[in-house]
């Protein structure tokens, strides 16, 4: 790209999301070295786009940040977050990470594109026999089992394997402190075994000669700086279980970090995060273990939209795109914004609207009171922050399910 990036000065928007390989380029917006409007011509809306060098970008700021805490450590991506076949087989391919998974499907699809048996790690929860018969026949999954029903059930299809349990530490963390991302907290949560249940799980794990190696816990999602004493607090609490297993080999803290959703929010700093891990853990001869999901796809994915209609009710203008949230569950759901940014900046008037999707429900909002230059009908708008827990939880609801999926690899 050998255009400048606009100048946030300059911008009739706010312009808080750009980066070096998200931005505009002579008034049109380029992921990459991709002209987004020009993609939405050729292949049409509504399209996710993921641009897997930003992935690779992430990846290797996490293991950066891990050797640079002094941290021997493994990377797990969370496959839940996009589970594209094309995004699989690329980060297989490039050996950077392995693959976290949560049900006995989602194990199948990461040993279809590519990552073996012994770099995929299993968290899941409310396991029936049927879920415990499969993943007892792959002897080299890193499987860890997060409830005593599902240890006296391994045990009896497995006996004699390494396993790890997921723990609940008690303390949640989360995006704004939004009770809907914690795992674990003040109520007691569906994940993991409680303190007071680990002398029990030991007990069932020496009845049927399993190997405790593992900790595992994941407390909440979406954290960012500021959350950051959470976390310390959350680790602090995984000593109770840490302490009380002889031999312990990992510590995996799950995922949960996060990107910023609003202009008001700040990269997470990432040494900063390892070191709230370095200083609980460095020493301990423990490996560290982590499972990003979000963190690697969420600002690297975009979703392209059209406009359908522009139209006045009462004090409201509102902006209808060919996108419900059927496409993005995250926004309605969690309240974690895809925000809105026309793919070609216009220098028409800028005023706020109301943009809305396709889907007949009352919540298929996408943002409310949003600046932009005035669209048109059949503009592209793009939805950033399109990259995790988009294409993953989409539904066909309404029949509004068609979408396309390009894999950009520059």
């Amino acid at each position: 790209m050998d255009s400048i990036p606009i100048d946030s000065t300059d911008a009739p928007i706010n312009l808080w999301w750009q980066r070096d390989d998200l931005s505009f380029h002579h008034d049109r917006l380029f992921l990459g070295q991709c002209d987004l409007s020009e993609l939405a011509s050729k292949v049409g809306t509504p399209a996710y786009v993921i641009r897997a060098p930003r992935v690779l970008e992430k990846l290797n700021s996490l293991h950066s940040a891990f050797d640079k805490a002094g941290l021997d450590h493994r990377i797990f991506y969370a496959i839940k977050a996009n589970r594209s076949p094309k995004l699989l087989t690329y980060l297989a391919s490039q050996g950077l990470c392995g693959a976290d998974v949560c049900s006995p499907a989602e194990l199948i699809q990461a040993l279809s594109c590519g990552f073996p048996e012994e770099d995929i790690s299993f968290t899941g929860t409310s396991l029936s026999s049927q879920d415990i018969n499969t993943l007892a026949k792959f002897d080299r999954l890193r499987i860890n089992l997060d409830s005593l029903s599902a240890l006296e059930r391994m045990g009896q299809a497995s006996p004699g394997r390494e396993i790890g349990i997921r723990v609940n530490p008690d303390i949640g963390i989360g995006y704004t402190g939004n009770e809907m991302l914690q795992y674990s907290g003040i109520e007691a949560t569906k994940f993991g075994i409680y303190l007071d249940r680990l002398p029990e799980a030991i007990a069932l794990a020496k009845k049927y000669d399993l190997k405790i190696v593992r900790v595992h816990f994941h407390a909440g999602c979406g954290y960012l700086n500021r959350e950051l004493n959470q976390l310390a607090d959350v680790i602090a609490a995984s000593k109770a279980f840490t302490e009380a297993l002889p031999d312990l080999r990992e510590l995996n803290i799950g995922g949960g970090l996060g990107v910023p959703h609003t202009k008001d929010d700040t990269l997470l700093n990432l040494d900063r995060w390892a070191e709230v891990l370095a200083d609980a853990f460095s020493g301990s001869k423990l490996k560290i273990a982590v499972e990003p999901g979000d963190f690697l796809i969420k600002d690297a994915g975009i979703l392209l939209t059209e406009v359908t209609y522009i139209e006045q009710r009462k004090d409201i203008e509102f902006v209808g795109l060919n996108a419900g949230f059927n496409l993005a569950m995250e926004p309605a759901f969690y309240g974690l914004p895809c925000e809105p940014v026309p793919t070609y900046l216009s220098r028409n008037e800028t005023r706020n609207f109301t943009l809305v999707g396709n889907v007949n429900e009352a919540l298929d909002k996408w943002a409310v009171n949003h600046p932009l230059p005035a669209p048109e009908e059949g503009d592209v708008i793009a939805l950033i922050n399109a990259g995790g827990y988009a294409s993953s939880m989409r539904s066909d609801h309404c029949l509004r399910g068609d979408v396309k999926e390009v894999l950009l690899l520059k």
